[in-house]
């Protein structure tokens, strides 16, 4: 493997990275492969950079503190009740309490690690994605909270990714552990975010709009932070306050596709379909409003501007690509190869939320299989990197927001002794990352927007 050195880089004794030295060439000379693998390095350091400042883009375009306040209502006459789920929940009820000029009362539940100091609004911690009894209390207690009220009062629900494990109460005749079960069987099963829904909103006391007609005649309104592909509000956070168009039906029909086998009490609820949900329509929700105010979209074009200023060509491939995560690694991974083939510097951005079915014992979240099924079938083209974390900061139950690709992550796995293609078979991309170093660890983001993906593709590099 041979390059021409360039101009700038000659001269005697050049000293490089970790001070090896490299001996001077003259213009025109070829450049011994040991110096061509420091350009490399560095250059796929400066990529690292980028996919990082990316991400961070991302995530700072759905930070409650400054997408919130502008969709702040005028107080009302009455009261002004406050509840809420979401990863985002404290942080939502932060930027509520900073900027809310009148009485205020109310809490928010948010999973655990994710709480902020609040004066006025309380914030509780729970679990997620299964929920516990710690969030069927909170549930019970906003439930509570908003019944009663008149034509003069505002309920502010505030809502975010996570909401649905997190806002668990148990419709009649069913217990969390029923609940528990359910979930537990979905998350396993590789079903979507919009079957796992259906199911609980059918499962629940306080989903699927039912929030909302215990709060009527009051008005609501609905500040939400979209984490769901298509960004339906009857989806995100599985729609405690908008009508749903789903059924019991529906929801049998999805654990019969996905082979779950429920508990007796949870089969003979749906069976028997004698509490359906609120419908589009219901009089109850007239008084109901729902505004976005953070997507997966906004977040996407907040990355694409920060590449376009790096010199990349922004395309931003959707922001709700759903599918099993490793599957759509292979297809990016076929794209970038095409773009790095015809001398394009690009930058492929998506979103969405991709599914994982579990098949090993291993350790990782879908941003990790994604990136480990596009590493391989990338196989080590230079000249692209890629990174795909969660925005909430939290890949799957893992510590880590997800993970970067370089060019070498396979040849440094197998170095190590690792095969990546039994880890990928066994769903253990985090144990391969983990072993590389090449975990990205936020910390939790107090928002949520979703999945980001982004691919570098340099042929310069």
């Amino acid at each position: 493997m041979a390059a021409t050195i360039p101009q700038s880089l000659q001269g005697a004794g050049d000293t490089g990275p970790r001070g090896k030295r490299f001996v001077s060439l003259g213009a025109g000379q070829a450049l011994e492969r040991p110096f061509l693998v420091w350009q490399i390095a560095a250059m796929a350091e400066d990529q690292r950079g980028l996919l990082r400042k990316l991400f961070d883009a991302a995530v700072a375009a759905a930070d409650p503190a400054h997408c919130l306040p502008p969709h702040l209502p005028v107080p009302p006459k009455g009261r002004t009740v406050v509840g809420g789920a979401g990863k985002a929940a404290a942080a939502m009820a932060r930027a509520v309490e900073t900027h809310w000029q009148g009485p205020l009362e109310g809490l928010v539940v948010t999973r655990y690690g994710h709480g902020l100091p609040t004066s006025r609004i309380e914030v509780i911690e729970a679990a997620h994605p299964v929920p516990d009894a710690v969030g069927r209390a909170a549930a019970g207690r906003i439930l509570r909270a908003v019944q009663g009220l008149a034509e003069d009062d505002l309920v502010l629900v505030l809502i975010s990714g996570g909401a649905s494990a997190l806002l668990s109460l148990p419709a009649e005749g069913l217990t969390l552990e029923d609940k528990q079960a359910v979930n537990r069987a979905l998350l396993r099963s590789g079903a979507p975010i919009g079957e796992m829904n259906t199911v609980r909103k059918h499962l629940s006391a306080i989903k699927g709009g039912r929030l909302a007609t215990a709060a009527a005649p009051a008005r609501v309104l609905t500040l939400a932070i979209s984490d769901v592909p298509g960004d339906d509000p009857a989806v995100i956070g599985s729609g405690p306050t908008v009508a749903d168009p789903t059924t019991f039906a529906e929801a049998r029909a999805i654990l019969e596709k996905r082979g779950v086998k429920v508990p007796a009490a949870v089969a003979r609820r749906l069976a028997q379909a004698s509490d359906e949900t609120p419908k589009p329509g219901d009089p109850r929700l007239a008084r109901a409003d729902t505004v976005l105010i953070a997507t997966p979209a906004l977040a996407l074009e907040a990355a694409a501007r920060v590449a376009e200023r790096a010199g990349y060509e922004a395309r931003i491939l959707g922001d709700a690509l759903e599918g099993e995560a490793r599957e759509l690694g292979g297809e990016h991974a076929a794209l970038a190869r095409l773009a790095l083939s015809e001398g394009k510097r690009l930058a492929l951005l998506s979103g969405g939320e991709t599914t994982v079915t579990v098949r090993g014992q291993g350790r990782g979240g879908r941003n990790a299989e994604y990136l480990l099924g596009l590493a391989l079938a990338l196989d080590g083209a230079a000249g692209i990197c890629a990174i795909a974390c969660d925005t909430d900061g939290i890949d799957g139950t893992e510590d880590n927001a997800g993970a970067l690709v370089t060019p070498d992550t396979l040849a440094r796995a197998r170095a190590q002794g690792l095969d990546p293609v039994a880890l990928l078979a066994g769903n253990d991309a985090y144990g391969l990352f983990q072993a590389l170093g090449d975990l990205v660890l936020s910390g939790p983001t107090l928002t949520n927007v979703n999945d980001f993906r982004a691919i570098l593709i340099d042929p310069g590099a």
